[in-house]
C-alpha cells in the first residue's frame, strides 16, 4: 500500500510539471480593452467632514475698486431720548407783511367801557391840599373815588376832565397825575385873586392820556381857600373820550 501510494504521487507530479512546461510554450496572446461600460448611479452623500483650521489671509495684490453706488435707506431707529433746551436763538428779521385781512364785523356801542364821573363838594373833610368833593352826582364804572378825591384809571385811553371851584378868597389850582411807575407830575394850573370877597369861580380843563393804574385829582397851593355852603357848588367832572388801541 504504501509503495502504491508513492508511485501515485509521483505521476501525479510528472504531470503537473509536463502541463506547466506545456503552458508556457504553447500560451495565446492577451485579448484588447472592451468597451467601457454604462455609467453607474450616483452613490450617497458622504458624511458632512470636519470644519479645519482658518487659512491665513491672503495678500492684496489687485488694485482698490472705485466705491459702490449707496444702498437703500434703512428702516428708521427708534427715537432717542429727548435732551436738554438749547439756549434762545437771535431775533430773526421781520417777516414781509401779510396780506389785508377781512373787516371786521361793526362793533357794538353798548359793550364799549364808559367811564365817566361827577362829583361836588358838600361836606368834605378837612385838612390836606387835595380837593376832594365828596358828593357824587354821576360815577358810571366807579371811576372816581369820593373818600379821596382821585379819579383811577381803569381803562387805558383819552380822558376829559374839567373843574369849577367857587371861592371868595385868592387860590390856585392845579390837575395833578401819578402814574404807575409813582411819576408826579403837575399837568396845568390856574389861580385867581379876589381881592372883594365875593364868589369866583376858577376853572380849567384838559385832555389826558392815561394807562390802567394811573390818578388824577385838583390840588390846591397851601393857602388857597374854598368856598363850602348853600349858595355854590364846586364840580369835579372826566369821562373817556375813546380807549388806546
Amino acid at each position: 500500500m504504501g509503495a502504491s501510494r508513492g508511485w501515485l504521487v509521483a505521476g501525479v507530479l510528472a504531470l503537473y510539471l509536463a502541463s506547466a512546461v506545456t503552458q508556457d510554450v504553447c500560451r495565446a496572446p492577451d485579448g484588447t480593452n472592451g468597451a467601457a461600460g454604462i455609467p453607474g448611479r450616483p452613490g450617497r452623500p458622504g458624511l458632512k467632514g470636519e470644519r479645519g483650521e482658518p487659512g491665513a489671509p491672503g495678500v492684496r495684490t489687485g488694485i482698490r475698486g472705485p466705491k459702490g453706488d449707496r444702498g437703500d435707506p434703512g428702516l428708521p431707529g427708534v427715537p432717542g431720548m429727548m435732551g436738554y433746551p438749547g439756549p434762545n436763538g437771535l431775533l430773526g428779521n421781520p417777516g414781509a407783511p401779510g396780506r389785508k385781512g377781512m373787516k371786521g364785523s361793526p362793533g357794538n356801542i353798548k359793550d364799549q367801557p364808559r367811564p365817566a364821573f361827577s362829583a361836588v363838594r358838600r361836606n368834605p373833610p378837612l385838612g390836606g391840599n387835595v380837593v376832594i368833593f365828596d358828593t357824587v352826582i354821576t360815577n358810571q364804572e366807579s371811576p372816581y373815588q369820593n373818600h379821596t378825591g382821585r379819579f383811577v384809571c381803569a381803562v387805558p385811553g383819552y380822558y376829559y376832565f374839567t373843574f369849577q371851584v367857587v371861592s371868595k378868597w385868592d387860590i390856585c389850582l392845579s390837575i395833578m397825575r401819578l402814574t404807575q411807575g409813582h411819576q408826579l407830575r403837575r399837568f396845568l394850573g390856574f389861580c385867581d385873586t379876589n381881592s372883594k370877597g365875593i364868589f369866583q369861580i376858577v376853572s380849567g380843563g384838559t385832555v389826558l392820556q392815561l394807562q390802567h393804574g394811573d390818578q388824577v385829582w385838583v390840588e390846591r397851593d397851601p393857602k388857597g381857600r374854598i368856598y363850602n355852603g348853600p349858595e355854590a357848588d364846586s364840580v369835579f367832572s372826566g369821562f373817556l373820550i375813546f380807549p388806546s388801541a
